[in-house]
């Protein structure tokens, strides 16, 4: 079963564009968008398993230079 979540990044000032293009490039990630609002950018990653995503935000996303927080947001089908 596939794992699919939206991660809300909030970067340093000005690097935005940077984060979003660094993660597109990033084996899992399926869409990165920069936004507006409380977040600066918007990633949809999918996996086999949430232990899987756990090591794809941890190993991979948070080490992007220029993020400061990220909130993993699990999809679920109600």
């Amino acid at each position: 079963m596939t794992v699919s979540a939206y991660i809300l990044i909030q970067t340093e000032v000005g690097k935005a564009a940077s984060v979003a293009q660094q993660a597109r490039s990033v084996e899992g990630v399926v869409q990165a968008d920069d936004v507006t609002g409380p977040y600066d950018v918007v990633v949809k990653a999918s996996s086999e398993s949430m232990d899987e995503l756990g090591r794809l935000v941890v190993s991979k996303i948070q080490l992007i230079d220029g993020i400061t927080r990220t909130t993993t947001c699990p999809v679920v089908n109600l």
